[in-house]
């Protein structure tokens, strides 16, 4: 059953501005009463199917999803306060969803972390957070997670380690209390998540539980997802993508989340198949494997309907081959972790051209406008700007960053995205490029400047910038320059790898390494990363050896 698009109001023809569509309610709700509310209306339907290589699904009906979010909050309150921190560090599991529905019920806040981060990188989420525990996978993809947190909380004895292994067995053990868990406002905090920058380590931004909700139920109004949809994810838990776009967003309708545990084709491609999806969410690298794997066509596909995608450049052919080979609609967003996080959709209603050549009109009640660098006033219709953003979804801010608060929400209540784009007389926005110095591939957004303070440790590295290059597969891709100090020789490409893979995770190391005798800077001394970019590109910089 399709959802209704209601008109949306006019925009000034002239004007490069956006206003609130209020024809759409907000939904005022925590994201435990959501929860409460989805268990009572359809207690025995499927809300989660867990799929993963090599295991038998797992499965929960939304009464059993409640129950254990209330033996989850029951076991938390026993050992932390509401208001507290609850960090999780793990790909997705039951587990993970289970302890964002238990935290929330709890009045508590969840941190997100990404589970290829390094010793390094989870030190600084688990303290920037003011996390007070950590729920953690035992391994991941090789790597020995419960030895790196070891190491970690060596360090960070005042954290509590939550191990998944054994946490759903004793959570169950926990009696629920009788008395009404804490009274949790729908505009308070729900969740922490690390936000992408430039200027040095991520920030973390604080999102509230009415905004998440009423994002996630906006993106599915505006792609036409039916009622109790099968919607079928690999997106990551740790991105607002997977646990509100697909997690919040199917309470919201009442619907089945196949939840996979890591991207695969054969394992996402089988999904649709068996479960009979109805929509997939993915990033464009996603979609490109997908149409790439060898069976494809083996699969048995006929009940998708419709196509979720953003994060990254959608281009015009992807959305055409997906169209074709899925016989599914189309659906861009584009938006950022501040806006919680989607600002902009196309619809399977549009035309051909927009859906595939624009990142749609602004969801509802949400006002968007396209700024002028610096001076900040509202541009001409089809002049390029800053896209910015105000309304309901906005962040509450970054964790203890006034400063940075301040400079991302203007005294206006704008926030600025950093992102450049143009917007017509209909209010359709078309991204064109990006103020922050900020790479995305495949989805994930890679601050340089975090590369590069690790590079400039080497003992063979005097100076190094890294920047995204164009890349078929992942959007962009990661590439270093570096200048090697003065009285030492140039190091080998496998080094700086080696140097690097130890200390950040791996889609943060560089694809590529280049040398260069001199890095280029203006008059000010600043460095033009531009420069390299079109070197690299007209392949004027020595790559380096192995």
């Amino acid at each position: 059953m399709s959802v209704a698009m209601p008109e949306e109001p006019p925009v000034a023809p002239t004007r490069s501005h956006y206003p609130a569509d209020a024809t759409r309610p907000v939904l005022d709700l925590s994201v435990g009463r959501l929860l409460r509310q989805a268990a009572g209306e359809a207690p025995q339907r499927t809300a989660l199917i867990w799929i993963a290589p090599d295991h038998e699904p797992r499965t929960w009906t939304y009464a059993a999803l409640l129950a254990d979010a209330e033996h989850a909050a029951a076991w938390l309150l026993r050992r932390f306060r509401p208001g507290d921190h609850i960090a999780v560090w793990a790909p997705n599991t039951p587990e993970w969803l289970i302890l964002q529905y238990g935290v929330a019920l709890a009045g508590m806040v969840l941190v997100t972390t990404n589970p290829a981060l390094r010793e390094r990188e989870l030190t600084y989420a688990l303290c920037r957070s003011n996390s007070v525990a950590v729920a953690y996978a035992e391994e991941f993809r090789g790597t020995d997670m419960a030895g790196l947190l070891g190491q970690v909380l060596t360090d960070l004895p005042e954290i509590t380690a939550i191990p998944f292994s054994t946490w759903l067995a004793e959570i169950r053990d926990t009696d629920v209390p009788t008395a009404t868990f804490p009274e949790v406002a729908p505009e308070s905090p729900t969740q922490i998540q690390f936000t992408s920058g430039t200027t040095g380590f991520p920030k973390a931004a604080i999102l509230g539980h009415r905004a998440m909700i009423t994002n996630a139920d906006y993106v599915r109004a505006r792609c036409d997802s039916p009622a109790g949809a099968v919607w079928i994810s690999a997106m990551p838990l740790f991105h607002t993508a997977g646990c509100g776009m697909a997690g919040l967003g199917n309470l919201v309708q009442r619907g089945t989340l196949v939840l996979a545990q890591l991207f695969q084709p054969a394992l996402v491609l089988a999904a649709i198949d068996t479960f009979e999806g109805d929509v997939l969410i993915g990033v464009p690298a996603m979609l490109k494997a997908l149409l790439a794997h060898p069976d494809v066509a083996t699969y048995d596909l006929s009940s998708l309907q419709v196509i979720v995608s953003g994060g990254d450049t959608v281009p015009a052919e992807l959305v055409e081959r997906c169209e074709d080979t899925f016989s599914a609609s189309f659906s861009t967003v584009y938006g950022q972790t501040e806006l919680s996080p989607i600002v902009t959709q196309t619809s399977p209603h549009d035309t051909e051209r927009d859906n595939r050549h624009t990142a749609g009109k602004p969801l509802w009640n949400v006002e968007v406008a396209i700024l002028a660098v610096p001076d900040g006033t509202v541009v001409p219709v089809g002049t390029e700007g800053e896209i910015c953003a105000r309304g309901y979804q906005t962040m509450i801010g970054y964790l203890d960053m006034p400063e940075e608060t301040a400079a991302t929400i203007d005294a206006d209540g704008w926030l600025h995205t950093g992102d450049l784009g143009s917007m017509d007389e209909r209010g359709y926005v078309t991204v064109t490029g990006r103020l922050k110095d900020l790479i995305i591939r495949g989805g994930e957004n890679i601050y340089p400047r975090e590369i590069e303070q690790v590079l400039l440790r080497h003992p063979d590295v005097g100076n190094a910038a890294v920047i995204g290059i164009p890349d078929e597969e992942w959007g962009e891709s990661v590439a270093a320059i570096v200048q090697p100090e003065p009285t030492g020789t140039a190091p080998t490409a496998r080094s700086l790898h080696d140097f690097v893979r130890e200390q950040l995770a791996p889609h943060k190391t560089p694809k590529s390494w280049y040398v260069t005798g001199d890095l280029p800077t203006n008059a000010m001394g600043k460095l033009q990363k531009f420069r390299l970019r079109d070197a690299i590109i007209a392949n004027e910089l020595r790559k380096l050896d192995d």
